[in-house]
């Protein structure tokens, strides 16, 4: 057996030892593992959509192309704020506070003995910062009232860097509007839009001088609207957005996506004074027609009726049937409801054959209203008595 094995061993390892010698020196020709392709997640190819819907830029990604957002919103609102932008500006107001003299010095024979040289009293300055918007090239500026209300002296700056003192035209405090002109050439002026067309979720955009830093942008949408009973202006109507608008926002302007302007910027609900997510704009609708009241008559003059009322419910089953109405808490004494035979705890259904939703819709509508008309008056009395009236409406001129 041996010589055997030899015959074949041999030529075995011999054989083995040629094939180790040839694959260390030529190692492709080892078998190769069964390969494993990852296809990785990738995001499609993203068009940047201008708000006049023509593609801006595309992002291509290394596995082929495709497109998406061509029907959809904006990604970057840099056109609207290219188109807003140039007409919001920043008011800065100072007030010049005379110090109170010295709780001694209120005795005259003291104040002889301590101001013998008669020096006047002292005063300092105060300033302040809020926005505007340029509303017409004639230098027409809207803001807020509170933010130039006492003002001794106010200066409005543009984003290119001029400024220009500024007339106090009119102001609304019961919406906290305020109209100034400036006197500048080549002014940029904002686009309005209807405020009644805009729906909760809606896009906006904030611009403003928060804390003075210089304009800014934030960005947000449309929580709610006709935010009322905050306590903030006898009329309220608000916008609420949780786009960020901090001291220093206050009469800037609240734009859609298409920089067209759909409120002024106004307050905020907060507890530590920063932005919490709950800011709150005048509709552009309520803002116009001040506007055009203060442009018109130098004042603000609205419809009066002599009532206060609040939203109200029931049991009975015709109050039920109806949904609608308010109930009438206060009746002022010799004013136009109270000669028409309104009474306190009379409900108001009907205001010239139009629904009554609300307590804001119903002022809304009275305010809205030319002092001298005649509207009539459908109330329920007793929860069971059906009363028509008729009323002139009074006048109400803003102080």
């Amino acid at each position: 057996m041996q010589p055997f094995l030899r015959l074949f061993i041999w030529p075995s390892l011999a054989g083995l030892a040629i094939a180790l010698l040839f694959l260390n020196f030529f190692p492709e020709y080892l078998p190769q593992p069964a390969s494993r392709q990852i296809q990785p997640n990738t995001a499609p190819l993203i068009s940047t959509v201008s708000s006049e819907g023509e593609q801006s830029s595309t992002i291509h990604l290394n596995n082929g192309t495709s497109s998406i957002g061509s029907q959809g919103g904006p990604f970057s609102y840099s056109y609207a704020v290219k188109k807003a932008a140039p007409a919001v500006a920043n008011i800065y107001t100072t007030k010049i506070i005379k110090e109170k003299p010295h709780p001694l010095l209120a005795d005259p024979l003291l104040r002889d003995l301590f101001n013998k040289g008669g020096q006047p009293r002292k005063k300092r300055m105060q300033a302040s910062l809020g926005s505007g918007v340029i509303i017409s090239g004639e230098g027409y500026v809207l803001t807020n009232n509170h933010v130039i209300a006492n003002a001794d002296e106010i200066i409005v700056a543009l984003r290119d860097g001029r400024e220009s003192f500024a007339q106090v035209v009119g102001t609304d405090p019961e919406t906290d509007i305020a109209v100034l002109k400036i006197d500048l050439p080549n002014l940029p002026s904002i686009t309005l839009a209807s405020s009644d067309d805009i729906e909760i979720g809606d896009v906006v955009l904030a611009i403003g001088n928060p804390f003075g830093v210089g304009q800014t942008v934030t960005m947000g949408i449309i929580s709610a609207t006709g935010r009322n009973q905050l306590g903030l202006t006898t009329f309220e109507d608000f916008i609420q957005t949780d786009a960020a608008i901090n001291p220093g926002n206050s009469g800037g302007a609240l734009i859609n996506p298409h920089g067209d302007l759909i409120g002024i910027n106004t307050a905020i609900f907060s507890g530590s004074g920063g932005s919490q997510g709950i800011g709150f704009a005048i509709p552009t609708m309520l803002a116009q027609n001040i506007l055009e009241q203060i442009l018109t008559h130098g004042r603000v003059i609205r419809g009066w009726l002599g009532v206060e009322v609040q939203e109200f419910t029931v049991a009975e089953p015709f109050f039920q049937a109806r949904k609608n109405g308010v109930l009438i808490t206060a009746v002022s004494q010799d004013g136009p409801a109270y000669l028409a035979g309104l009474k306190a705890g009379d409900i108001l259904l009907t205001v010239d054959s139009i629904d009554v939703q609300s307590s804001l819709q119903v002022m809304n509508q009275i305010t809205m209203t030319a002092p001298g008309d005649s509207i009539s008056l459908e109330v329920l009395r007793n929860n069971d008595e059906l009363v028509q009236l008729k009323s002139l409406i009074g006048t109400r001129v803003a102080q």
